[in-house]
């Protein structure tokens, strides 16, 4: 994969930087001063000065200018990514990536920035293999660059797609390798038509050898090669230099020159390790191997394949590490998603009991009350209260009068059914919500409301409380497709009707 090299202007694109691409942001000089030191480091990175370039990322990573508009902070992050993936920060890389990404992943793409972002993001899917996706996506670059005025942006996306199109030819058939170096070709002289950057220039020009020597145009290929290492070895860029000795290696090849092409060709290889990108490695390896057989030449084949392998190596080890970032970021965000569930639970449970609280209650019993409406279902409503209960906690303790608590909760799990809602309401007041039953269950809240009154007062006390009065409790049932505050309000009247009429006893009160 060719690093498309060049960065776009300083100010990637004045004009058309906002959503809409109309006119000039507020935040434009924040926004270019960023790019400019971005394009510094990308610099530094091209040259193989790969110590001064850390240490210059390092100074401007988390240094992100605040109010920027969404595209315009999504190409700051983007190029970000490439040099950090470039400098083989890979974590770090895929981070900004995917926060770029997600910063404008419901946007349409409009504007200098959109097409200057999405031809970043192309550029990093094609370095994690996602080939067919990185060239539907540089593609998008280059349309939504021309939808702008920004030449020095589409200049930029020219060359990015048609260094994309210059690799993919070389692992095609022939016949098929041609039709697509001719379009590789006529997007890069396009581009060479647009771009007064120099830095830009030079990436095209680079390029466009490759698509030359890829039509057998040798002998324009060469001098556009040549013109390359001239302009590159004076401006320092190891890039452009890579791509043009890896396209004199091929016309040489083609020529039937392969001493000559071997040279060319360990050249090649020398400045793509040099600027650290293994794919350019990789290809330039492969290609130097096959030159080096033809030419009976073992030991530099065999040193181009072991090149090979440790790019290949890194490229693997590349995807590896960015599959077990991406894993791990799985696994936190399952992890904090559990919490937040665990922590949301854990505020609408009852510490004591272990049932739903008023929280709880109140959250549930609406869903729970449309539903079995839903369904043509009838639900009830059992309020229940301990009858004395500060006579047992006076007596007893309140330690003991917790464990009574506790020991009534148990009784109603054991009473009711699963998907009833059982919760402490306050103190020594629960509510069961039914809202399950059948046609054939016409009087299930009042049989419930009995067995849990019964179940108490019959319960063995005696470990709980030893010789201490044992607690019975008070119990009020209501019914109807009412909203949950009137429902409560019946059962509510009922259970005050319980306690009037003695306690240890059930009321209802029909809707």
């Amino acid at each position: 994969m060719l690093d498309r090299g060049g960065w776009a202007r300083d100010g990637a694109g004045r004009r058309g930087v906002g959503p809409g691409g109309t006119g000039p942001a507020p935040d434009e000089d924040a926004a270019a001063e960023a790019l400019r030191v971005d394009r510094e480091v990308r610099m530094l990175i091209d040259a193989g000065r790969t110590e001064a370039a850390n240490a210059l990322f390092d100074q401007l990573v988390s240094k992100v200018p605040p109010n920027l508009a969404p595209w315009t902070r999504a190409a700051v992050l983007t190029r970000r990514a490439v040099a950090a993936w470039r400098l083989r920060r890979i974590p770090l890389a895929l981070e900004l990536a995917a926060e770029g990404w997600s910063d404008i992943d419901v946007e349409h793409p409009r504007g200098s920035f959109a097409a200057d972002t999405l031809g970043r993001l192309g550029y990093l899917l094609e370095g994690i293999g996602h080939r067919r996706a990185s060239l539907e996506i540089t593609r998008l670059a280059v349309a939504v660059a021309r939808s702008g005025d920004d030449v020095e942006v589409l200049a930029h996306a020219l060359q990015n797609l048609g260094g994309t199109l210059n690799f993919r030819a070389c692992d095609l058939p022939a016949d098929d390798a041609e039709v697509v170096f001719r379009e590789a070709r006529e997007l890069l002289t396009e581009g060479l038509a647009l771009a007064p950057d120099e830095r830009i220039h030079l990436a095209l020009t680079a390029a466009l050898g490759a698509s030359l020597a890829g039509l057998d145009d040798l002998a324009q290929a060469e001098r556009t090669a040549r013109r390359t290492l001239e302009v590159g070895g004076a401006e320092d860029n190891r890039w452009a230099m890579s791509v043009a000795h890896w396209v004199l290696a091929t016309v040489r090849r083609k020529q039937g020159l392969l001493a000559q092409a071997v040279e060319f060709g360990r050249a090649a290889v020398d400045d793509a390790e040099a600027v650290q990108d293994p794919s350019l490695v990789q290809r330039y390896s492969q290609d130097l191997a096959d030159t080096c057989h033809a030419h009976g030449d073992t030991e530099g084949e065999a040193d181009a394949l072991r090149r090979n392998i440790g790019a290949r190596r890194t490229a693997q080890e590349t995807l590896q590490e960015g599959l077990a970032q991406a894993l791990d970021q799985r696994r936190l965000a399952i992890r904090a998603q559990r919490l937040a569930t665990a922590a949301q639970e854990a505020a609408e449970r009852d510490p004591l009991t272990g049932l739903a609280n008023r929280l709880g209650l109140e959250r549930a019993a609406p869903h729970m009350l449309n539903h079995a409406k839903s369904a043509a279902r009838t639900p009830w409503l059992i309020l229940i209260d301990v009858d004395w209960f500060k006579a047992v906690n006076d007596a007893a303790g309140h330690a003991a009068g917790d464990a009574a608590l506790r020991e009534i909760a148990t009784v109603l799990r054991a009473e009711c059914r699963v998907g009833d809602l059982i919760a402490r309401w306050a103190g020594d007041e629960f509510v069961v919500l039914l809202t399950h039953p059948t046609q054939e269950d016409l009087v299930i809240g009042p049989t419930v409301a009995e067995r849990i009154r019964a179940a108490v007062d019959s319960h063995d006390w005696t470990s709980v409380l030893g010789a201490v009065q044992h607690p019975t409790v008070s119990v009020g049932v209501a019914t109807g497709r009412l909203a949950f505050e009137r429902l409560f309000a019946s059962a509510d009247h009922a259970l005050y009707e319980a306690k009037r009429k003695g306690r240890n006893r059930v009321e209802h009160y029909g809707a």
